[in-house]
C-alpha cells in the first residue's frame, strides 16, 4: 500500500506541474495585451487562451488508451518532457502565429490528466476510487500556482514594466519545471497497467458507443471545463471590470483557482459516501443559482419616475432647482442630495463607488420642464421625475459566489469521475480519456464564445448567461436519466410516490 500511496502522490505532483504549464497563456497573454506589446482583441486573445487546452483536450483519449495497454509511468513521464520543448521555444515567439502554434504545441501538456487517471486507478480498489482520484484531480492547483506566482515573476522579470521583453523568461523557467518533473517521475514512479487481455483499438474504443460516456462529457464540460475557462477569463475581466493591478487580478483568480483544486479531493470522498448522483444534484442546482447571481452588471438605470402637474392654469413666475412658483401657488422639487447638474451627479457616482453596496440602491428626484413665464394648464407636468437605480457589483461579492462556484465545480469533478470506474472498469483510460477530451473542450471552446459575447453586447457578465445554461441542461438532464430508471426498476414504488 505504500507504493501505491508513493505513486499517487508523483502522479499528482506530475499532473499539477503540466496543469500550471497548461493554463500560462491565462497570466502571459492577459499581460502582454494588457501592456500594449501586442494589440490584439478578445476574439484573438480568446483563441490564444484556448490553443493549448485544445490540444490537451484532443489528446486525452489517445494519451488513456495508450496508459491502459503501455502504463502511465512512460506515458505521463513523456508528456512532462514533450510539453517542455514548444513552452521553452515560446520564449522566442514574436508574432500571433508563432504564439498559436507553439499554444497548441505546449498544450500536450493537459493530456497528462487522462494518463494520470488511468495511472492511479490500478493502484487502489474500487471503494477507494472516488477519494483518490479526488486526490489526484488536486493537481489542477496548478491553475492556483500559476495565476499566483506567474504575474509577480513578470513584474520581476519586466522590472516592473519597465523592460517588458524579458517576459520571455517565464516560459523559460516553465519549461526547466517540465523537465525537472519528469525526470523526478520517471526514476521514482512505479509501472503497472490494468489487469486485462489483449483487445483491438475497436475493442477499447466500444466503451464510446455507450449515451452515458456522453452524458459524462457533458458534466465535465461544465465542472472542468468551465474552471479551466475561467481560470485563465478572469483575469481579464477583474483588469477591465474592477480596474484591478494583473497581481491583483492573479491573486484574486487564484480564489476561484486554489478551493476548486483542495476541495477535489474532498468531492471524491463525499462521492465515496453519499453517492455521486446526489452530489451532482446539489452541485448543478446551485451553479445555476450562483451563476444567475452574477449575471447582472454594474451598472446605472435612469428611468421615468413620479412627475408634479400643476393644481390649477396659470403662469409660471419662478424656477429653480428646489421650487416652482405658479401665480403664488408653490410646488417643491424633491432633490437627491444636492445633486441638482449633471456634474454634481457625476460626482454623486464616484461617491457611491467609494461606498459597499450589496444590493441595487435607489434615488429618485425631480427636474423642472418649465421656465419663468410659460402659461400652463391644470395637470400640466411641470417637473418630470427622474429615478436612479444604481448596481455596484461590488467585487468581494463577486469573488465570494466565485469562490462557492469554485467549491461545486472541485466537488463535481471528482463526482464524475466517480462514475468512471463504476460502469467501466476495465477501460478507466479510454473512457475517461474521452470524458477528459470533453470537458477540456470546454476549457477552449468557452473562452472564445466569452470573447464572442463580449464582443457582440458589450458585457462582460454575459458569460455568466452561458453557465446557468449549460448548468440547467445538465440539471435536467440527469434527472430524466434518474427518472426513467427509477420507473424502469421500481415502477410500483414510483406510482405510489406520485400519488401521495
Amino acid at each position: 500500500m505504500g507504493k501505491s500511496y508513493k505513486n499517487l502522490l508523483l502522479s499528482t505532483f506530475a499532473f499539477m506541474v503540466c496543469f500550471a504549464a497548461w493554463t500560462i497563456n491565462g497570466v502571459l497573454i492577459t499581460f502582454l495585451v494588457d501592456n500594449g506589446v501586442y494589440k490584439w482583441d478578445s476574439s484573438q486573445t480568446g483563441l490564444l487562451l484556448g490553443a493549448p487546452i485544445l490540444t490537451g483536450a484532443l489528446l486525452r483519449l489517445p494519451m488513456g488508451t495508450l496508459s491502459d495497454r503501455y502504463g502511465g509511468k512512460y506515458i505521463l513521464g513523456a508528456i512532462l518532457l514533450l510539453s517542455a520543448v514548444p513552452i521553452y521555444f515560446l520564449s522566442f515567439a514574436d508574432n500571433y502565429t508563432s504564439f498559436l502554434l507553439l499554444g497548441l504545441g505546449y498544450g500536450i501538456s493537459g493530456s497528462s490528466f487522462a494518463a494520470g487517471v488511468a495511472y492511479t486507478s490500478v493502484w487502489f480498489p474500487q471503494n477507494k476510487q472516488g477519494t483518490v482520484l479526488g486526490i489526484f484531480g488536486g493537481g489542477t492547483l496548478g491553475a492556483a500556482l500559476t495565476t499566483f506566482i506567474a504575474p509577480t515573476l513578470l513584474k520581476n522579470f519586466t522590472e516592473g514594466g519597465s523592460n517588458l521583453d524579458n517576459w520571455r523568461r517565464l516560459p523559460e523557467y516553465y519549461a526547466i519545471g517540465l523537465i525537472i518533473m519528469g525526470i523526478i517521475f520517471l526514476v521514482f514512479a512505479n509501472n503497472k497497467r490494468a489487469a486485462q487481455e489483449p483487445r483491438s483499438l475497436i475493442q477499447l474504443l466500444s466503451p464510446l458507443k455507450q449515451i452515458r460516456v456522453w452524458r459524462f462529457g457533458l458534466y465535465y464540460f461544465l465542472v472542468f471545463g468551465s474552471f479551466v475557462a475561467l481560470s485563465q477569463w478572469l483575469i481579464g475581466y477583474y483588469l477591465n471590470v474592477y480596474s484591478t493591478s494583473l497581481i491583483t487580478a492573479g491573486l484574486l483568480a487564484t480564489l476561484f483557482s486554489f478551493p476548486a483544486a483542495i476541495i477535489r479531493a474532498a468531492g471524491g470522498l463525499i462521492s465515496d459516501k453519499f453517492g455521486a448522483r446526489k452530489v451532482l444534484y446539489w452541485v448543478f442546482g446551485l451553479s445555476c443559482v450562483c451563476s444567475f447571481l452574477l449575471i447582472f452588471p454594474r451598472m446605472e438605470v435612469y428611468t421615468p419616475g413620479s412627475g408634479i402637474s400643476a393644481v390649477k392654469s396659470g403662469t409660471v413666475s419662478f424656477v429653480s432647482d428646489t421650487l416652482i412658483i405658479i401665480d403664488e401657488q408653490k410646488y417643491n422639487l424633491k432633490i437627491a442630495g444636492n445633486q441638482t447638474h449633471v456634474e454634481a451627479d457625476q460626482q454623486e457616482t464616484k461617491d457611491l463607488d467609494n461606498k459597499t453596496f450589496i444590493f441595487p440602491t435607489k434615488q429618485t428626484w425631480t427636474q423642472p420642464v418649465v421656465k419663468a413665464g410659460d402659461k400652463v394648464d391644470k395637470r400640466q407636468i411641470i417637473a418630470k421625475g427622474v429615478t436612479r437605480v444604481y448596481f455596484q457589483a461590488n467585487m468581494w461579492v463577486f469573488t465570494g459566489i466565485i469562490f462557492v462556484i469554485a467549491i461545486l465545480w472541485g466537488i463535481g469533478s471528482a463526482a464524475v469521475y466517480k462514475h468512471i470506474p463504476t460502469y467501466f472498469p476495465k477501460e478507466v483510460g479510454v473512457v475517461g480519456g474521452m470524458v477528459g477530451v470533453l470537458g477540456a473542450l470546454g476549457g477552449f471552446f468557452l473562452p472564445i464564445v466569452f470573447g464572442f459575447l463580449l464582443e457582440l453586447t458589450g458585457l462582460w457578465t454575459t458569460m455568466w448567461i452561458l453557465l446557468v445554461a449549460l448548468s440547467a441542461v445538465c440539471l435536467t438532464w440527469m434527472h430524466n436519466v434518474i427518472s426513467k430508471m427509477m420507473k424502469q426498476e421500481v415502477p410500483d414504488l414510483i406510482r405510489k410516490i406520485e400519488h401521495h
